[in-house]
């Protein structure tokens, strides 16, 4: 079987379950400014150590976590067992730096997967290639380290071998003390400009001994699903070993489908905020997504064939803020009724209608309604093709009826809501079943 056929096989829950939550907390929980605070207001290690000292989130209970996330229809997650600042939240061989020895003196990873498996929740952990803690990854000159100008760093020597053996290791323990993992979320390849001629110019691919990496983890977890961020190319005929099984969009809605350089459909995910920051932030609520946008998002990412990895920030005491349960609360509410949609859908043979999106799944074919318009409701090109349509929500049935002066649209189908309005606001979705 090709990689090709194989990443296809890995990937199937991955394509059915279309929507995730994605976990970024550590201990720029504290500041509140972000998860990148260390190297933005470029922080000294002594700094930053005051979090490190301080961490202790008394209210972290993952159960709830985990119970919000099924409730929001997720099904799976992905939590950050070590970010770009170093600090891990499971109990590493490898290093002092990590949740276990701080105040709190708890595997944090541990409580995650128990709680999140419980649920019946798919288990994914996220990897931050990058280490600001670790002496041997690059300081001065890096585009991303908070030492980058520090002129005391710009003759300094790093193993860079012994940090490939460290962040090889810690990921063999991810993938060895927790039971089965589902998706391994690496973050992320880069060029260093500053560095060009030497060992770390191209933070990527072989730097990251990569092969020897997906080698090592596919023998630990042979059906466990990598995403593209540790470089080579997911889009050849036969993708690159360690090309990953699906693309990783940030923040950026792809125009259409992702496809590989034969036009064939590829895994791929879209990974973003509920507000301004990926770590929590004291962000004011109008700062955050409505619960209109995030669905309108993920019901677009289904239909060009892709999943939507919506992010929480946790704060210092170990709690989803209000705001991000209120909007996943509410969009747990749409998908109890209209979770048919989305599971298991994809691209429509239709192409994207001026009030909305299509998703299907088989003959059954999913409008999702944006914006009503006025007078009676066109679908077009389905003419003399539904079987039977109805309110996705409740079952309720929805005529199909050409209207007096529908003679113009010969190719297309009508139905009569019987509304002024739509019946939900958010997006009202119609079932309709397609003739064979």
């Amino acid at each position: 079987m090709g990689l090709f056929k194989e990443r296809a096989k890995r990937t199937e829950w991955f394509m059915d379950a279309r929507f995730g939550m994605f976990i970024h907390w550590g201990l720029y929980a504290i500041p509140a400014r972000g998860e990148w605070v260390r190297s933005t207001e470029k922080m000294s290690i002594e700094t930053y150590n005051q979090y490190f000292e301080e961490f202790n989130p008394v209210r972290y209970n993952p159960k709830e976590w985990a119970k919000l996330a099924k409730e929001a229809g997720m099904k799976y997650a992905v939590l950050t067992t070590k970010h770009h600042d170093g600090f891990c939240l499971f109990d590493s061989a490898y290093t002092d730096y990590k949740s276990t020895n701080t105040k709190c003196k708890r595997d944090l990873v541990k409580e995650y997967v128990e709680a999140f498996r419980e649920e019946g929740i798919k288990i994914g952990f996220y990897y931050s290639l990058l280490d600001w803690h670790h002496p041997d990854y690059p300081h001065y000159g890096d585009r991303q380290h908070p030492m980058r100008e520090e002129e005391s760093f710009k003759n300094a020597k790093h193993n860079w071998k012994n940090y490939v053996e460290y962040f090889h290791g810690q990921v063999r323990e991810l993938l060895t003390n927790y039971g089965k993992i589902d998706l391994m979320w690496f973050d992320f390849s880069y060029e260093n400009e500053n560095l060009k001629g030497t060992e770390f110019e191209h933070m990527s691919e072989e730097t990251w001994g990569a092969k020897e990496l997906v080698t090592m983890m596919r023998e630990l977890q042979p059906e466990i699903v990598i995403d593209n961020r540790l470089g080579g190319d997911a889009r050849k005929e036969e993708p690159d070993l360690h090309a990953g099984d699906f693309v990783s969009p940030e923040c950026i809605m792809p125009s259409s489908e992702e496809v590989d350089s034969l036009g064939r459909s590829i895994p791929w995910e879209l990974c973003l905020t509920l507000n301004e920051n990926w770590g929590y932030a004291k962000n004011k609520p109008w700062e955050y997504k409505s619960t209109e946008n995030v669905i309108h998002m993920l019901v677009e990412c289904v239909s060009k064939n892709g999943n939507m990895l919506i992010n929480v920030g946790p704060n210092a005491k170990g709690e989803i803020p209000r705001e991000s349960i209120r909007v996943l609360k509410e969009i747990g509410e749409w998908m109890r009724v209209n979770s048919d949609s989305i599971y298991g859908c994809k691209k429509s043979e239709l192409e994207k209608p001026e009030w909305g999106r299509y998703t299907q799944k088989g003959n059954m074919l999913y409008a999702h309604i944006f914006d009503r318009g006025v007078g009676s409701f066109r679908l077009p090109g389905l003419e003399g093709r539904i079987k039977k349509a109805r309110i996705l929500e409740d079952g309720a049935e929805v005529r199909i009826e050409r209207p007096w002066n529908g003679s113009e649209y010969p190719k297309d189908a009508f139905v009569q809501l019987e509304i002024a309005g739509l019946y939900d606001e958010k997006d009202t979705v119609l079932e309709l079943e397609l003739k064979s």
